[in-house]
């Protein structure tokens, strides 16, 4: 909106030429993001206090999160509007692009917010069935997949796969796209949602990948650097470059309330988006395997469950002290201030490799 508004006078005020560029869009973007978080997180944490909407402590987990109970929860609200307006105001409303992402972070954002709501109704750790909040998300990816075979069939998209390291493979999934792209959104929002157990463990490695989408997706849309590493090239690309920059500015401003000791946590409302927004960029930008690597954090936490669970029920015996990894080493002694900075340091480091494979191939 504030683009279409600028853009409109920048004949007659050379000053608003600026507007034109992405790189300029994005940097307004993700200030704006993160103005808006830190300006409303203290209203936010307020209300949700005087509602007492607080968080519900598993038993099961570790001795050392009871204390937690009560710290106000469904944060994710603050992100997503920090996230959201940002990108309707910097970035180019016509663009298709940009509404598929927006619109899918919303919508995973209102199946986390639903999940959350009838965990503080209940007064308990269960919300939604979990047959009903997987059901809920593939509902929702089919309905990407398929706007995206849509975009395809008139050239506005396609359905090969990059793989890193080979420049010379990339088939072509076809229909095959669809169930595709629905296990790389559903995936990725789980993975993010099983991550986020530490106070600023979830937000703080999002804004690591999101920053490293933000130069991905500037690079698929442009014309020299796409042809220079070999990708596939959308010119529409470029406009999410916008929407990462504001992923990263909100996830900077909320991980100022939510790091250790939180004063909010971002609830399923924040995990569900914002893994679905991953998933979502990484799919239009063509980087969907790509995202194993960007988001490499995410994927070992989700393995170490997906172990665990398994180990148990063929032998009854557990891998882990505890699943997702990050409460194993919580429980093997290190501190969690530890585990956070540990994890965050091996999350850069799979950022700058994915970033390498870029000319690796």
């Amino acid at each position: 909106m504030l683009y279409a508004l600028l853009y409109r006078f920048h004949d007659a005020v050379g000053l608003l030429n600026v507007v034109r560029y992405i790189t300029f869009r994005t940097a307004a973007a993700s200030l704006t993001a993160l103005a808006i978080s830190l300006a409303l997180g203290p209203w936010l944490i307020r209300k949700l206090r005087e509602f007492q909407i607080g968080q519900v402590i598993r038993h099961e987990g570790p001795a050392t999160h009871r204390p937690k109970a009560g710290t106000p929860t469904m944060g994710g609200l603050l992100i997503l509007a920090a996230a959201l307006v940002p990108t309707l105001l910097w970035a180019d409303l016509t663009n298709v692009d940009v509404w598929i992402a927006v619109l899918t972070t919303a919508a995973f954002g209102a199946i986390g917010f639903a999940d959350d709501y009838l965990k503080i109704v209940r007064r308990s750790h269960h919300g939604l069935r979990p047959r009903y909040k997987l059901a809920a998300q593939v509902a929702v990816a089919v309905a990407v997949g398929v706007v995206l075979l849509v975009l395809a069939h008139d050239n506005q998209y396609n359905t090969r796969l990059i793989f890193p390291f080979f420049k010379r493979l990339i088939p072509d999934l076809g229909w095959w796209y669809l169930p595709f792209a629905v296990l790389v959104l559903v995936g990725a929002s789980n993975a993010v949602n099983l991550t986020d157990g530490l106070d600023g463990l979830a937000i703080s490695t999002f804004a690591i990948a999101a920053a490293a989408f933000t130069g991905l997706a500037y690079v698929t849309g442009h014309r020299v650097l796409a042809e220079y590493l070999l990708l596939v090239r959308f010119p529409a690309a470029a406009e999410l470059t916008v929407f990462c920059g504001s992923l990263v500015g909100a996830a900077l401003g909320f991980l100022w309330y939510n790091s250790y000791p939180a004063d909010i946590f971002m609830g399923d409302v924040g995990s569900l988006a914002l893994g679905a927004a991953l998933g979502t960029v990484a799919i239009l930008i063509k980087q969907e395997l790509l995202l194993l690597i960007v988001g490499g954090v995410f994927v070992i936490e989700a393995l170490s469950v997906i172990i665990q669970v398994v180990s148990f029920k063929l032998t009854g015996q557990r891998v882990f002290r505890m699943a997702p990894l990050h409460h194993h080493f919580e429980l093997v002694g290190w501190s969690e201030p530890k585990v956070i900075t540990r994890f965050v340091i091996v999350g850069i480091i799979f950022a700058l490799f994915s970033l390498t494979t870029l000319k690796l191939r």
